[in-house]
C-alpha cells in the first residue's frame, strides 16, 4: 500500500511490552560476539552483555539478534556471578511498519491530524480504523472514507504489544544476584551459510600449481555481526528436518574481500573447525570472503579420460592434499584453474566442485573436454555362443574396435574406461587391460603425435 501520508506515533504513552520493568539490553552494550557458522545454512551465536540486573525478576527485551533465530534454542546464562534461572521468553518478530501500525488499530479509534495548506493551521478528528487491507477504511462520527486527505497524517496513542522496531527477545528470568553482570545468550539461526573456493593457477609445462583458497559467507540474517571471534565447521551435520520459515525480504547482497591469514584448522568429534585468528565484522546482505589457505607449486598430474558410450575424451587434473604446504583437510567447495597464455595474461580454463578432503587423500578435478583428441567407436561383432533351453539367459560375444585421434604436437595416453556387464572374460585384445572394478575394464592407450591409436576388444558375456 503507498502511504500519501507521514504516520505519526506517540511514543512513551505505553511501553512496546506493556512492562514497565522491561529493560533494553542494546548491542552497543556487547563485551564478546561469537559466531560459528556449519555448511547447511546454520549459525550458532554467542552473544555476551553487560546488564544491570535486580535481585529477583527481571524482564529483558534482547535487541539486535537474528531475524531468522531459532527461538526454541536460545540458552541464557550469566558469565560472572551466580546463576540465571529462565522463565518465559517470547521472539518478537513482528516489526514495526505504518502497515502493521495500521493492521495492529484496526477497531481502535485514531487522530487524522490535517494541515490548511496557507495557513498551516491544524484540525483534529476522531476515527475508527475499520480495515487496512489494500488500503484504509476509516469511519468518521458522521461518513466512511476509503483513504485519509493527501494533507493529513495519522497519529497512534501507542505502539502496540508485541510490534518491535527490530527483531527482539524478550527474555523474562530470576536472578540470584542483582547488580552489574555480564550474560552471555547462545542462540542457532539460518541466514547465515558459509562454502570454501579454490584459486588455481597451472604452470606452463602443468606439471604443478599455485593453490589459493577462500571462505566464503554469506549473510541474510537481517543483522550485522560487529567484531565477531569467526569459526566454521566443515562435516556434515545431522540436522532434524522442521517446518520451513519464511523468510524476510533482503537486499541485493554486497561483496566484500578480506585478505586475512589462513584460517587455524582442528579436528572436533567428527569434523574440522577452522578459526580466524581475529575479531572480523560481517554485516547483514553482505558476502565476504576471508583466507583459508595457499600453497605453491603443488604437484599435479593431467589424465584424459574416455569412457564407454560418451562421444568425448574427458580432461583431468589430479594432486594429493599432502605435503608441507597442503595437508589441511580441505572444505568442499569449488577450484577455478587458470593458466597464462602466451602473453603471460591468465585464462580461465575449467571448474570443478570437491567434496570435503581430509589430508592425504587425492583431489581429482575434470577441467573439461579435449578439443585435439578425439575417438570413433564401433562394434564390428556380435554372436549367441550358447543358450540353455527353457532357462534364461545365455553367452555371448562381442567384438569392438575403438580409433583414437590426436591432433596435438605431442603423444598422449588415454585411459579408456569400458563398463562390462554380468559375468564378463576379455577373450583377445590389441593392448592388456585392467579390471578396475567388477564391472569395468580400463585400457592405457598412447597415441602418438598428429597421429592415431586404434584398440580392439573382444569379450564373452555370460548373461
Amino acid at each position: 500500500m503507498k502511504q500519501r501520508a507521514w504516520v505519526w506515533v506517540m511514543l512513551g504513552l505505553a511501553t512496546a511490552a506493556g512492562a514497565v520493568d522491561e529493560q533494553s539490553a542494546q548491542q552497543s552494550q556487547q563485551t564478546a560476539l561469537a559466531v560459528t557458522i556449519y555448511n547447511n545454512d546454520l549459525a550458532l551465536v554467542k552473544d555476551a552483555r553487560r546488564l544491570t540486573l535486580r535481585n529477583g525478576e527481571n524482564r529483558v527485551a534482547w535487541r539486535e539478534v537474528s531475524a531468522l533465530v531459532q527461538a526454541e534454542t536460545a540458552l541464557l546464562r550469566s558469565t560472572s556471578g551466580s546463576g540465571l534461572s529462565l522463565l518465559e521468553q517470547n521472539f518478537d518478530f513482528d516489526l514495526l511498519t505504518p502497515q502493521k501500525l495500521l493492521e495492529k488499530a484496526v477497531g481502535q479509534t485514531v487522530r487524522v491530524i490535517t494541515t490548511h495548506p496557507t495557513t498551516g493551521a491544524e484540525q483534529t478528528q476522531q476515527a475508527t480504523v475499520l480495515s487496512a487491507n489494500e488500503g484504509v477504511v476509516l469511519k468518521y462520527s458522521d461518513r466512511i472514507e476509503t483513504q485519509w486527505p493527501s494533507n493529513a497524517r495519522l497519529a497512534f496513542a501507542a505502539v502496540p504489544k508485541g510490534l518491535r522496531d527490530r527483531p527482539t527477545l524478550s527474555l523474562q528470568f530470576n536472578a540470584e544476584q542483582g547488580g552489574e553482570r555480564e550474560v552471555e545468550l547462545t542462540y542457532l539461526t539460518s541466514g547465515l551459510g558459509w562454502k570454501a573456493d579454490y584459486v588455481a593457477e597451472l604452470t606452463g609445462n602443468e606439471d604443478r600449481l599455485d593453490l589459493n583458497g577462500w571462505v566464503t559467507l554469506t549473510n541474510t540474517s537481517g543483522i550485522a555481526y560487529p567484531n565477531a571471534q569467526l569459526q566454521l565447521i566443515a562435516g556434515d551435520v545431522n540436522r532434524v528436518e522442521t517446518e520451513p520459515k519464511i523468510r524476510p525480504q533482503m537486499r541485493a547482497l554486497t561483496a566484500m574481500a578480506d585478505n586475512a591469514p589462513a584460517m587455524q584448522e582442528e579436528a572436533l568429534f567428527e569434523y574440522h573447525l577452522y578459526t580466524l585468528n581475529r575479531p572480523t565484522s560481517i554485516d547483514n546482505n553482505q558476502t565476504k570472503q576471508v583466507a583459508l589457505l595457499s600453497a605453491s607449486q603443488v604437484p599435479v598430474t593431467k589424465e584424459y579420460v574416455l569412457r564407454g558410450g560418451q562421444p568425448k575424451v574427458g580432461v583431468f587434473l589430479g594432486f594429493t592434499n599432502d605435503g608441507r604446504q597442503l595437508g589441511l583437510p580441505l572444505p568442499k567447495g569449488v577450484v577455478r584453474v587458470y593458466k597464462k597464455d602466451a602473453a603471460g595474461r591468465a585464462q580461465f580454463i575449467g571448474e570443478d566442485g570437491i567434496d570435503h578432503t581430509a589430508k592425504g587423500e587425492r583431489v581429482r578435478l575434470k577441467l573439461g573436454d579435449a578439443f585435439d583428441i578425439n575417438a570413433d567407436r564401433k562394434q564390428t561383432d556380435y554372436q549367441v555362443i550358447s543358450s540353455a533351453a527353457g532357462r534364461p539367459g545365455q553367452t555371448v560375444e562381442a567384438a569392438y574396435q575403438l580409433e583414437i585421434r590426436n591432433a596435438k604436437k605431442e603423444a598422449v595416453k588415454v585411459k579408456v574406461v569400458e563398463p562390462m556387464p554380468g559375468d564378463w572374460q576379455i577373450v583377445s585384445q590389441s593392448l592388456p587391460h585392467q579390471k578396475e572394478s567388477a564391472h569395468t575394464s580400463v585400457w592405457e592407450v598412447p597415441v602418438p603425435a598428429e597421429g592415431k591409436a586404434v584398440l580392439t576388444w573382444r569379450v564373452r558375456i555370460k548373461n
